[in-house]
Parts: structure tokens; C-alpha cells; sequence
């Protein structure tokens, strides 16, 4: 089947009203590359309240998380180093550029952040091989696998990443989302606060899916400064910049009054219960998976290795469930490799109506239309993995292993 560029998980949301009311009341107009005044305070208040302040001089704004990478990318030297597997959109944005990608394999509990030993190596083959990696990329709540990187693992990534003289970007696209109270999720701005730069679309979270809105966080140094004021030049020649009405829209939810904070915590609750409700179906068709801890994503393995075994997978889940299904070489994994991301946000339906149904149920999988796609969940793994799921015949043993 064709590939959609779609590549971002859909929360699977309903658009509340009060985002609509601030579109129809701000003016028309556009406002300037990197943000205006008003939306560069809120989201420095955003950060400030999530232990990362900084001050409005050292954020910018941009309609999508594309053009700001792009943005980042464009204004600093070298090659970015990615997670294996990482966000399938990540990749081609730093080939538009020229530049080579190189990527470091995570380690078997967890995705976004590569394994600290891997990623000294992969710098130092690269270099030998005459490239010129310069920054790494990754994501502690990370898409495709949707996990919650270790704070010891990131933090020795980290030192891993100083030691090799590396910068680094830090999607956290999904920090806002995690699943339970108890998992400790840190930034790498909290450990390298003068070599790192914070990235994150808004779309997973306060702004809805449909919008492009995404922020950036430049170190409050000489060097942040001027890498800054160097993507701004990169989006305005871009002519990437917000619609007035979106930027207002935007400032408002950034400043999570609480209409708005009541709205995230709902989301965070039906994530986290569909999740949940998506991992025991494709567990118990005999599939492995790491348990999901953040945002509305799934990364199972399910079938056997082989040649084209993502492809392969990735073909025959999307046609037996009616939508796009990415396997892992999307992602820059293993082709051979059986593995798909699950976007369980599909799960909560087609309309608003039956999106904000969801939202408002106790209990979403008990909703017919999230069961029925659960049933369909286990049914299309069942045809994979060869389970008798009625006999009881899986290998349970393997529920929740890494893969």
C-alpha cells in the first residue's frame, strides 16, 4: 500500500471549545518568524513551570515541529546522530539539508535515547569514516515505542554525548503525556542546560492534532543566543511563521488555566487507560511489547524475522484494520524485524462526537466502537503470530519483554 506521510501518532481527540473561541476572536494577520511577544512568554512560563526557565529571548515559535528542526539543524554545524528507532519524520528533515544521518541503537527496555556505549561508537566510526556528527537527537518519551528513558540511562547518554563533544536536541513532544504519576521523567536541559536544546510539538498535547504548533528552547548562552537568532533568520526565509489567530490561541493554552489543565489531565486518563486496553489485546494474540508509559503509541513485534518482516507486517495490519499501520522501518529499525507502531488514538473514533464520547467515559474501552477496534486488534496480531487466543495457547512468558 502507499506510504502516507502521516507519520505522527494521532491522540485521537476532540477539538475543545475554548480553542475554537480564540480563534474566532483573535485578528487576522501573521505573526512574526520565531513567535511574537506574547506567545514567547507563555511558553516561557510553560518551561518555567516545568523547572527549565530561560526567559522569552530564548524561544521561538513555528507552525510544526518539521520546520523547527529543519530550523535548528540549518542554524548549526555537522551531522545529527538519531536513536534507532526514532520518530520517522526526524530523519528525512536533516537529509533535506544534506546532511548524513547517523543513528545508535536503544537498548531492549526502551526507545528515544540511545545506549551510551552505542553511541560513543557510532561517533567514533562515523568521524573515521570522514563524517562530522555534531548533534544528537533524541527523545526520553519517545514515539515510535512510546516508553520513558531511565533517568540514570539518560543521564549517563548525556555524559556520553558531552564526552563526544556532541550537542543535543530533545524532543519532548510527550513528556506531557505520561501514563502514571510515579514515572520519573527528566530532560537532558536539566543535566547539560548549556548544550541543549528543547524541541516539542504542541499538537501531541495542548493544541490540536490538525494544528502545526511547536516550541523551541535555546540555552541562555552566548552560543544559545546567536544558534537562535540563526534559526530565526532559517524561518523567516522560510516564511514559517503562525497565523495571529493560531499564535493567540496558542498563548492562551500554553498558560494552562484551568480549563485547560483539566482538559490535559482527561487526555492523559484516556490515553493511558486505552494504551493499557491496546497492550493486553495484541499481548494476548501473542505479540511482544513494551509496556506503553507515555503518549498514544504502541511498538509491538509480532510474527517471525525475516526479510522484509516490517514491510511484510506493516502491509498486512493496515489492510486487515482500515488504516495505516508504520512498521519499524519507518523508523529507522531493523527491516527484518516484524515490528509496527499501534496509534491508539484511532481507537477513540472517526467523529467528534465519538471522540468526545470517549473522553467523557469511565471506562473508554467498554465504549462499542473502542471494543469493536480492540476485537480488531486482537483478531489482525492473532493472523500474525499464529495464536489460538480462545485456547489460552499463548507464551505468556513473553508479555511485556523488550523487544
Amino acid at each position: 500500500m502507499p506510504w502516507a506521510y502521516e507519520v505522527r501518532p494521532d491522540p485521537g481527540l476532540p477539538v475543545p471549545g475554548y480553542w475554537e473561541a480564540w480563534l474566532a476572536a483573535a485578528a487576522a494577520g501573521t505573526e512574526p518568524a520565531g513567535g511574537g511577544r506574547e506567545l514567547l512568554e507563555a511558553a516561557d512560563g510553560y518551561w518555567s513551570r516545568r523547572a527549565l526557565p530561560g526567559g522569552a529571548a530564548h524561544v521561538l515559535a513555528a507552525p510544526g515541529a518539521e520546520q523547527l528542526l529543519l530550523a535548528v539543524l540549518a542554524a548549526s554545524d555537522g551531522d545529527p546522530v538519531l536513536a534507532r528507532p526514532a520518530a520517522a519524520w526526524q530523519a528525512p528533515v536533516a537529509r533535506l539539508l544534506g546532511r548524513r544521518v547517523h543513528t545508535a541503537p536503544t537498548p531492549a527496555e526502551g526507545g528515544g535515547v540511545p545506549d551510551p556505549v552505542a553511541l560513543l561508537e557510532t561517533v567514533r566510526r562515523a568521524r573515521a569514516e570522514g563524517g562530522d556528527p555534531r548533534l544528537l537527537v533524541l527523545s526520553a518519551a519517545d514515539d515510535p515505542t512510546g516508553t520513558v528513558t531511565a533517568p540514570e540511562l539518560l543521564h549517563e547518554t548525556c555524559e556520553a554525548a558531552a564526552e563526544a563533544g556532541l550537542l543535543i536536541v530533545s524532543d519532548e513532544t510527550y513528556s506531557d503525556t505520561l501514563h502514571h504519576r510515579e514515572t520519573v521523567l527528566l530532560s537532558p536541559a536539566e543535566m547539560l542546560p548549556e548544550h541543549t536544546v528543547v524541541l516539542t510539538d504542541l499538537g501531541a498535547t495542548l493544541v490540536p492534532a490538525g494544528v502545526p504548533a511547536a516550541l523551541a528552547r535555546f540555552p541562555d548562552t552566548v552560543h544559545g543566543t546567536s544558534w537562535r537568532q540563526r534559526a530565526v533568520d532559517v524561518l523567516a526565509a522560510l516564511r514559517a511563521v503562525l497565523p495571529a489567530p493560531v499564535a493567540a490561541a496558542t498563548a492562551y493554552v500554553l498558560g494552562e488555566p484551568p480549563e485547560v489543565t483539566e482538559r490535559s489531565a482527561a487526555a492523559n486518563r484516556l490515553h493511558a487507560r486505552t494504551a493499557a486496553a491496546a497492550y493486553r489485546a495484541i499481548t494476548e494474540a501473542g505479540a511482544s511489547c513494551r509496556p506503553p508509559k507515555a503518549g498514544f503509541q504502541l511498538y509491538p513485534t509480532a510474527g517471525p524475522s525475516g526479510p522484509h518482516a516490517a514491510r511484510q507486517a506493516e502491509e498486512q495490519l493496515s489492510a486487515a484494520l482500515g488504516y495505516t499501520v508504520p512498521g519499524g522501518h519507518r523508523f529507522g529499525d531493523d527491516p527484518q524485524e516484524p515490528r509496527v507502531r499501534i496509534d491508539t488514538g484511532l481507537l477513540h473514533g472517526a467523529t467528534e462526537a465519538e471522540r468526545q464520547a470517549v473522553l467523557a467515559a469511565a471506562d473508554p474501552a467498554a465504549v462499542p466502537h473502542v471494543a469493536a477496534g480492540l476485537a480488531a486488534l486482537t483478531a489482525a496480531f492473532t493472523a500474525l503470530t499464529g495464536v489460538d487466543v480462545v485456547s489460552g495457547s499463548a507464551d505468556t512468558g513473553s508479555r511485556g519483554s523488550g523487544v
